[in-house]
């Protein structure tokens, strides 16, 4: 596993409008993409990458509030080997190519990390910025980075942060499908090629249902 990834790649990007309030994740987690640490998922590994940046969310607030070294950030092998083990896949899943979803993400933090996770069923034909509220609420109280995964708009995303200004409401997104052939990745050309940038409610797909997938555990600065 790369120990060299970027961490925080929202820091420094400008709210989406000049009045509002934001309200964005509390602690470290470290930005996987496709083929970050040499294992080349392009194309189908979007939801792994985006649990593994999870996984380091819920590693790094572990350690910094007891000082302990927790479970390792999974590589998509062990991933795909402990939902074969929990029964939730066939063996034939280790090695393949198929993605995995927000319930996934869910067993697979519960078995490594003995964290739960909440789900919220955002359905088609719905409107996103309804469920805005729970995402803010989640934030103050959790501070964590959450999973998002849908059927029509399959492609799986995190996000890290929501601003509401009136009657406009944006989530940050943290896109996982950023491929690159230099090793000198740097914020700024994540958040320039909008890889990291804030969406409004507007531009997600009515067509498609959504999942988010929340980890029940405070991140630092937060009552334990």
């Amino acid at each position: 596993m790369s120990r060299d990834l970027l961490e925080n790649v929202h820091e420094g990007l400008p709210d989406p409008t000049p009045s509002g309030k934001t309200f964005v994740i509390r602690g470290k987690y470290s930005y996987f993409h496709y083929n970050c640490d040499g294992f080349q998922d392009a194309g189908w590994g979007c939801g792994y990458r985006t649990l593994q940046s999870m996984c380091s969310w819920i590693r790094n607030s572990s350690m910094e509030k007891s000082g302990k070294a927790t479970q390792s950030v999974p590589t998509i092998p062990k991933i795909q080997e402990t939902l074969v083990q929990l029964n939730d896949k066939p063996e034939s899943f280790v090695g393949s190519r198929e993605w995995i979803g927000a319930l996934e993400v869910f067993y697979t933090v519960d078995a490594l990390y003995d964290v739960s996770c909440k789900i919220i069923h955002i359905p088609s034909n719905n409107d996103v910025k309804k469920y805005v509220s729970l995402v803010k609420q989640y934030l103050e109280d959790y501070g964590g980075f959450i999973m998002m995964g849908g059927d029509v708009d399959c492609s799986s995303k995190g996000i890290a942060g929501v601003h509401i200004a009136g009657n406009d409401a944006y989530l940050l997104i943290v896109d996982p499908h950023f491929v690159t052939t230099s090793g000198n990745v740097t914020i700024e050309e994540v958040q320039r090629k909008n890889f990291v940038k804030w969406q409004h409610t507007s531009e997600f797909l009515d067509s498609s249902f959504y999942n988010l997938c929340l980890p029940l555990v405070k991140g630092p600065n937060t009552a334990a």
